[in-house]
């Protein structure tokens, strides 16, 4: 997608992407331009201000304390451009702008996909810049205005962020149709022990959760695999080599389908994980970032699924 800096110079430009890609090669490559050119325009910015913007990390470039805060003056001063050419595209009805979207990896599946066919729909003329991270990444994206709304689970923190919807979803074991578990209506995390299990590794905010039974009910977790990734996890139970753990977001198709199936943990206490839709305060109601946040407000409730009851247990 196109970035909307144009209003910048060609140093700070490069600046800004050589900070995203890491690389002058890399930054290069998405400019579509000779390395030479970007470290020329670098060079010339430091010269101008007389400190360094980068540091050396092995073969990557990381960003100087100095760099930092050039990134985020710059931000600051693109989100201004942005909310200017907001309010003109106001005036002409809404027919042109841009959103930029942070969003963890469970909902960017199938859920997000849903929520932008129905809004690029209503809005054909407006662009989606769509960024996948983990739970607090999305937030300190929202918060750093480099995202103007977020789609997270559990976020630690609301410093500096506004929330437009918040929906709560059971957690559940997650397993192939040929389980042994498969028919039962609920299970407990001790039932699950007596299986194989892939574990969400820490920093998944729904690991926290499971946590919280873990130490109450003092259990000896030894997973089969341990990872960052659910739609890992949901392959390894599809195949029936482990238990996963989520809710039923990231797996809709796979319901559907009957190649997964999902049993809600009957453990307690056991908080529910609650899907959470943020945004940057100050948007104004005629951006295209408004637009977005008040569509997906109005069909999250009737997007995401219910878990369906079975009442038939395993004998």
């Amino acid at each position: 997608m196109e970035r909307n800096d144009g209003f910048l110079s060609a140093s700070c430009r490069y600046f800004l992407l050589v900070a995203e890609a890491g690389s002058v090669r890399a930054a290069a490559r998405q400019a579509n331009t000779a390395p030479s050119a970007i470290s020329r325009q670098v060079g010339l910015l430091e010269t101008s201000l007389g400190i360094t913007l980068f540091e050396r990390i092995g073969r990557s470039l990381c960003l100087s304390p100095a760099g930092e805060e050039l990134r985020r003056a710059l931000a600051a001063s693109t989100l201004l451009h942005e909310e200017v050419l907001d309010h003109l595209n106001a005036l002409r009805g809404l027919k042109s702008g841009h959103v930029r979207i942070a969003t963890v990896e469970s909902i960017s599946n199938a859920l997000l996909p849903r929520l932008l066919e129905d809004f690029t729909s209503s809005y054909p003329g407006i662009q989606i810049q769509v960024s996948v991270a983990g739970s607090d990444a999305v937030t300190e994206l929202v918060r750093e205005n480099i995202a103007d709304v977020g789609l997270t689970f559990n976020p630690t923190s609301f410093a500096r962020l506004g929330v437009a919807h918040v929906q709560d979803l059971p957690v559940g074991a997650v397993v192939s149709p040929g389980h042994a578990l498969a028919r039962q209506s609920t299970v407990s995390l001790r039932d699950c022990l007596q299986h194989p299990l892939a574990w969400p590794a820490r920093g998944l905010s729904l690991r926290t959760l499971l946590d919280t039974i873990v130490r109450r009910q003092k259990l000896n977790i030894k997973p089969a695999v341990e990872c960052n990734s659910l739609r890992v996890m949901a392959g390894l139970a599809r195949r029936g080599v482990c238990i996963a753990f989520q809710t039923t977001i990231g797996i809709e198709q796979d319901l559907d389908d009957g190649t997964l199936r999902f049993i809600p943990l009957g453990d307690r206490p056991l908080p529910p994980d609650r899907m959470m839709l943020v945004h940057r305060p100050g948007l104004t109601s005629e951006s295209a970032a408004a637009a977005f946040l008040n569509h997906a407000t109005g069909l999250l409730p009737r997007l995401v699924p219910v878990p369906r009851k079975r009442t038939r247990r395993a004998e």
